[in-house]
């Protein structure tokens, strides 16, 4: 088993798809979100759970095309994932989501299956989504999605898995990455897009910016409440400072995600002067082209 300190690292991500990003530094959509380190599969192989996530990543072709009131809540870090308790239905059933930033489908049923209430429709369309380090297959409902103390969003889409694969000890995942990355998934309407969780409380008023804000820490526990998840602005009382902006780049296939452009350098050496990366809560290591990494280890 890997150290749990040498896992983790410190973010604070705010993505915005306005032309000119706007700071609003109070959210009041607040979801916490914790860490929990999943050994109940055996020692983890980080580097290949990552390997074969980035590579499907890599492989996504699709289409190019992609400010109310704000909020937030708790997030959990699983070594490799953020966990965030997100209630569906009415009355709500609490499932373990895992917080991605590089997928954008909601869906349960891995571990907590899914229960039926009166806010839940059956669209009888047929959802899949492979994310290389796992999958699941079953299909779409709409349903009420409770985030944080009482925040609600009605008629979200939410994939209720049949099966599901490499997703032991979570319940599903919160998918918040770009709306593209919903194409394709619905499997008799390949070429349908599915508002995301983001999309869905702007649409609806709650929050007023398109703004997602992502906060953990380091830690030495196994499982541990010391992250944040905010919509529509950040906290901040997470920060210091003012927040950078950068835009997203327009390089495929990192175009397709919440990407931007990057430099890297080793010491005084710059190994790229640019190039395209995805910024991803679904990884936990920094991975470089294997070509990056012999020049900079010759």
């Amino acid at each position: 088993m890997f150290p749990a300190a040498s896992l983790l690292t410190t973010l604070l991500l705010a993505l915005s798809i306005a032309a000119s990003p706007v700071e609003v530094r109070n959210s009041p959509v607040t979801l916490p979100i914790a860490r929990r380190l999943n050994t109940s599969g055996g020692t983890i192989n980080l580097l290949q759970h990552d390997q074969s996530r980035a590579a499907t990543l890599k492989n996504f072709k699709g289409d190019s095309t992609l400010s109310r009131r704000t909020g937030s809540i708790t997030v959990t870090n699983d070594a490799v994932s953020y966990i965030a308790d997100v209630g569906v239905g009415s009355p709500a059933t609490t499932y373990y989501l895992i917080v991605d930033t590089g997928s954008s489908n909601t869906w349960v049923g891995a571990d907590t299956k899914y229960v039926k209430t009166s806010t839940s429709v059956d669209t009888n369309e047929p959802v899949a989504v492979d994310y290389g380090s796992g999958s699941f297959s079953g299909t779409e409902y709409t349903d009420t999605v409770t985030l944080g103390s009482g925040l609600t969003i009605t008629a979200q889409s939410i994939g209720v898995a049949a099966t599901s694969t490499g997703f032991t000890g979570v319940d599903g995942i919160l998918g918040i990455g770009p709306l593209i990355l919903t194409e394709g998934t619905l499997t008799d309407e390949p070429d349908t897009t599915i508002p995301t969780v983001t999309d869905n409380l702007y649409s609806q008023g709650i929050i007023s910016e398109i703004v997602v804000g992502v906060s953990f820490e380091p830690t030495t526990t196994e499982s541990d409440a010391n992250g944040e998840l905010n919509f529509g602005g950040v906290d901040a009382t997470r920060y210091t400072g003012t927040l950078a902006y950068t835009p997203l780049t327009t390089t495929e296939p990192a175009s397709y995600y919440w990407g931007i452009n990057e430099s890297i350098t080793y010491g005084t050496t710059t190994i790229l002067a640019e190039t395209a990366g995805i910024v991803d809560t679904g990884t936990t290591l920094i991975l470089l082209a294997s070509s990056t990494y012999l020049e900079c280890s010759e």
